[in-house]
């Protein structure tokens, strides 16, 4: 008896392209698992390669030692900033208004395509605002698509599109750890200070440069996720891979004594939320708001205080931040060890007086000219990101040769710390690392999305690593300014 039905050529396509793709990229997630040591371990070989690094071009033992040391605890300002940041961005997407929210966007899609390209949306616009939020946010929205009977979302696709705001638009947002390093003064070393100076967020993130280059990227995206979404038998759904995607509800415990009457009033919300709202009137007509949005410590307050706000009761509140502080850990010990790898790096000198960072900026402006600078500096960041999943922390290694080498060369700065966001997102996309937090939600493993954030990989390259030399052209030469 001959088969019964054919499948039409669009699926074939998909299918076709799923394996070409999707096996190259599996094989990637799979040595990925296999072989790639925690962050952690990344970062302790970056500091042992430093240190003989150091010691190679005729720094002694004790400068190297003593410098690392006296470095470690320089970023603590900075690292308690970056995990205030997952925080904030976790409360405020698990908050019961939020959720209803989340509800009303699963609603909208009628086809798979749709709900994908949605869901990319969803992730690439809310990662210019808070990265943790946008992690989170979407990968519950894909859950609620999934609970619909009526619409065969492709989990695996709609789950990789929840990823892409951490692949490719955070580090162009609010959030990105080096435009946000580079605006506060108090957070930069003194020697990385120096070099840069202090380069507000109207220098970096707000350019019409950086802000077209989003664009692309988001656009580029989106297409992307309509195009490769699975179509007809291609699609797998959560109840194909045997996954539940409904969420138990969590109801508050009926109060059993007096004490906590206050945590479930929202009186103490109100307080707070209200001596917030009037410094926020001040901070914000008293200055440019760029300028004041540029102050981590303001950007973290606000995010809180939206949290809390939306939660309503502090003993909500408190259950959030409870289950948003484990994705931190990897932030708070590795950001002092990035701290003591950038003081080996631009004060272990020799008895010429230079540092590694010396060495390793005349690498860069080796290149010959600052039209060749954005390429070079962007595929090495890229190359980088793949080795030392930092999530932007390594900024701290980078920029005392990268910056003193656009100094030198007469490269834009504040350019120069987008060449960095936009090209050090990428590698995210086949990392396993910073999609951990992400794929606890889905209930998934990284090797089931990484076949579909490698297409957005392949198609991203070339669009970021053009638009960041072209544009670089626009942009004239700054000295460093110093506060």
């Amino acid at each position: 008896m001959t088969q019964q039905h054919v499948p039409p050529a669009e699926p074939q396509r998909q299918t076709v392209t799923d394996n070409v793709f999707a096996r190259a990229a599996a094989r990637s997630a799979a040595f990925s698992e296999r072989w790639f040591p925690t962050a952690l371990v990344f970062a302790l070989l970056a500091v042992a390669v430093v240190a003989v690094a150091a010691l190679s071009i005729g720094s002694s033992p004790a400068k190297v030692t003593g410098v690392f040391g006296d470095g470690f605890w320089d970023l603590i300002p900075f690292t308690m900033q970056m995990a205030m940041v997952a925080i904030g961005g976790y409360v405020v997407a698990t908050a019961r208004p939020v959720q209803r929210v989340i509800v009303r966007l699963a609603a909208i899609p009628a086809t798979n395509r749709t709900a994908v390209a949605m869901v990319a949306t969803v992730s690439l616009t809310s990662a210019l605002l808070n990265w943790g939020f946008s992690l989170i946010f979407s990968g519950l929205l894909v859950r609620r698509l999934a609970e619909r009977e009526d619409l065969r979302v492709d989990y695996r696709a709609a789950s990789a599109a929840a990823y892409l705001g951490l692949g490719g638009s955070w580090a162009l947002g609010l959030s990105s750890s080096a435009a946000q390093l580079q605006a506060n003064p108090e957070s930069l070393t003194d020697s990385l200070l120096d070099i840069t100076g202090v380069i507000p967020f109207s220098q970096t993130i707000f350019t019409w440069q950086s802000l077209t280059l989003a664009a692309a990227v988001i656009v580029t995206c989106i297409a992307v996720a309509y195009v490769t979404a699975p179509r007809g038998e291609s699609v797998r759904t959560a109840a194909d891979l045997g996954i539940d995607p409904s969420d138990p509800v969590e109801e508050d415990r009926p109060r059993t004594r007096p004490g906590e009457w206050l945590e479930y009033s929202p009186l103490l919300t109100f307080v707070v939320v209200a001596l917030v709202g009037g410094w926020a009137v001040q901070e914000f007509t008293s200055q440019n708001p760029i300028v004041a949005i540029s102050a981590l410590n303001t950007y973290n307050l606000l995010v809180l205080t939206l949290g809390m706000l939306l939660h309503w009761r502090p003993r909500r509140f408190v259950a959030a931040v409870a289950k948003a502080v484990p994705a931190t850990g990897g932030v708070l010990i590795q950001f002092p060890f990035y701290a003591g790898i950038a003081a080996i790096m631009t004060e272990a000198t020799n008895s010429s007086g230079d540092s590694l960072s010396h060495y390793l900026a005349s690498m860069f402006t080796g290149t010959g000219s600052a039209g060749m600078f954005p390429i070079t500096m962007g595929v090495y960041s890229v190359f980088l990101g793949f080795l030392i999943p930092s999530g932007g922390g390594k900024w701290v290694i980078e920029a005392p040769y990268v910056m003193q080498a656009a100094n030198d060369l007469h490269v834009n700065l504040g350019w120069t710390v987008q060449i960095y966001n936009a090209a050090e997102a990428l590698p995210n996309l086949v990392n396993p690392f910073w999609m951990l937090p992400l794929l606890g939600v889905l209930k998934l493993k990284a090797r089931d999305i990484i076949g579909y954030t490698f297409l957005y990989l392949v198609a991203l390259l070339p669009v970021v690593l053009g638009l960041l030399t072209l544009l670089s052209l626009t942009l004239p030469y700054t000295p460093p300014v110093q506060p």
